[in-house]
């Protein structure tokens, strides 16, 4: 399975098929390789390999997506950051925190948005005090998830060139 911590990938070369299967597990993760293969008119072993380089190649991740408000971590939140300097240290040191779901470096008002999720308001207190004492965090500005109203990991499909 890809390194979901590693980063944007380079933009890949997707083929008709490629963007097929994508779409095929956009809809339905769990969907055999044999139904997509069927549906698809080509063999088993075509879709299997063709999942296979778009997995190695950073392009594709089937994983089970929760809501972790659902599961009891009850404390989520954005965190813009002001960073002293080029924000990749800093992000990198992100990364690495067990509470941080998502990094991300911006333009505009912060240099990068942190998500953290926490098990409670004390865990995100303690969480948002070790963020502010990492070097090369100037400010932080906290935006407390009320209720998550929408998550989605179905990004469509990039039109043919």
């Amino acid at each position: 399975m890809a390194d979901r911590k590693r980063g944007i990938a380079g933009s890949a070369t997707l083929d008709d098929l490629d963007r097929a299967l994508v779409a095929a597990l956009q809809a339905d993760g769990r969907e055999s390789f044999r139904n997509i293969a069927r549906r698809l008119n080509v063999a088993e072993g075509t879709i299997r390999n063709r999942y296979e380089r778009l997995s190695d190649a950073g392009v594709l991740d089937v994983v089970g997506v929760t809501n972790p408000l659902a599961l009891g971590f009850d404390a989520m939140a954005m965190v813009g950051v002001k960073t002293s300097g080029r924000p990749q240290q800093v992000a990198e040191a992100l990364s690495g925190m067990e509470e941080v779901s998502y990094v991300v470096i911006v333009a505009g008002q912060f240099d990068l948005l942190v998500e953290v999720v926490c098990t409670d308001h004390a865990h995100l207190l303690e969480m948002t005090e070790r963020l502010r004492a990492l070097d090369g965090i100037v400010t932080t500005d906290t935006f407390v998830y009320l209720k998550l109203a929408r998550q989605s990991f179905e990004h469509g499909q990039l039109p043919r060139r």
